[in-house]
Order: C-alpha cells, then structure tokens, then sequence
C-alpha cells in the first residue's frame, strides 16, 4: 500500500510543471533592519547586465551603494561596495515577487534584514 501511494504521489509531482523563480528588473520598495535593529526603507533598482547577471543599486537612508546580483533557484544574492565595505545579501525568492533577505558587512558583527517588493 505504501509503495502504490508514493507512487501515485510521484508521479503527481512530476505531472505539475515547476514554477520557475524569475526576479523582475525594476523598481523595488525597500524595507529593512539595520545591524543593531533600527528600521530603514527606501528603494532599489535591478537592472540586467547579462543572461545570468544583474546589477542592483539602493538608496536608502540618502546613501548609495551599487552592486553585482544573480538569481539560483529560490536564491538571490547581491555582493555590493557600501563606502568602504564589501557586503553581501541574500533573499528568498517568494510566490508573490518579494524578495525576503538577510545581509552583512565586512568588519560588522551581525547581520540585518531586508524586504524588496515590485513598485
């Protein structure tokens, strides 16, 4: 019996197509937690650099930072220059577009939040 369900149960799992992850370029609202738990917002915008990358660029809190970003199934990661730091995020692809991510900076202990949604 449990052979003939987890049969009938793989091979409904293979009859559903996948839906595919995808992040859209654009414009993104941003809202966040900064290392020590203070709130931020503001935007952010992805563009496409090439079939398999992207570049992204924040301002938030009147400070800018640019960086380098690529999708991976559910994943989506950025490496970005914030003055003199290197930091690194990465989000959760969600069904309805947000992206939900944890974030780090070279020389800081911790690390923050962050929720980018389509505008």
């Amino acid at each position: 019996m449990k052979r003939a369900l987890f049969a009938i149960l793989l091979g409904l799992a293979m009859a559903a197509p996948a839906a595919a992850q995808t992040v859209n370029a654009g414009k993104y609202k941003v809202e966040g937690t900064n290392l020590d738990g203070s709130a931020y917002s503001g935007t952010a915008e992805i563009t496409l650099a090439s079939e398999t990358t992207c570049v992204i660029e924040w301002e938030t809190a009147g400070t800018k930072s640019t960086g380098v970003c690529m999708l991976n199934g559910d994943a989506f990661a950025a490496a970005y220059i914030l003055e003199d730091a290197i930091g690194l995020v990465v989000y959760k692809v969600n069904g309805n577009g947000t992206l939900d991510g944890a974030w780090t900076i070279t020389g800081k202990d911790g690390s923050g939040t962050e929720t980018l949604t389509e505008q």
